[in-house]
């Protein structure tokens, strides 16, 4: 069988996760790991899997995308739809979103940085939905982050992938928070390399 051919930037709709219903995004989430997590690792202030119920975290993602209802006042991410298939989605959000953001290492090693700063957003998550993948849709993604932080406001946007090193393998568990060279090529710069596997990288409006 031969591979599917790259998706193109124009194949590719992207829409405030308000915008969409609630089918689509969990079409997009389906159930292995995204499913499972429902975007709550880094909204959840204890172990995700201990203090909550997926029944929770479901209703958690819900109320914080606001699936649906295009005048709520916020939402979490963007929904991406290809050729009209619900496909991607991307959690984008002001830093101060992110509780458990708040206390991990990887963001704040080697810099000091006011985390109380809601002019910052932050990528944290992205999704592919099976049948999808492998496509370079996360850089398509990464790139239509920049766009609505930068209209809601945003006066810089972060996130904190993962550098993929030729050779190993990585899960699509671990690539949640997306691939170094998606976000490199959407504009943004390395400014700390906390781990040798993970990065902070942003850009500036």
């Amino acid at each position: 069988m031969s591979a599917m051919p790259p998706i193109e930037a124009e194949q590719l709709t992207t829409v405030p996760a308000n915008e969409a219903s609630w089918a689509d995004l969990q079409a997009v989430f389906g159930t292995a790991d995204a499913g499972h997590c429902q975007c709550q690792r880094f909204k959840i202030r204890g172990w995700i899997w201990r203090d909550s119920t997926q029944e929770e975290r479901t209703a958690m993602l819900q109320d914080q995308t606001a699936c649906g209802d295009p005048t709520a006042p916020s939402t979490s991410g963007l929904v991406g739809y290809v050729d009209g298939e619900p496909a991607g989605w991307v959690a984008v959000e002001p830093r101060t979103a992110y509780p458990k953001l708040r206390t991990s290492r990887v963001p704040w090693t080697g810099r000091i940085e006011d985390k109380d700063d809601a002019g910052v957003w932050a990528v944290t998550c992205m999704v592919v939905r099976k049948g999808f993948r492998g496509r370079g849709l996360t850089y398509l993604l990464a790139r239509a982050t920049i766009d609505h932080a930068r209209s809601r406001g945003a006066r810089a946007l972060e996130a904190y992938p993962m550098v993929t090193q030729p050779g190993r393998q990585i899960t699509w568990g671990e690539l949640h928070v997306g691939p170094r060279q998606a976000f490199e090529e959407a504009g943004f710069r390395e400014i700390t390399r906390p781990t040798v596997r993970r990065t902070v990288m942003r850009i500036d409006f």
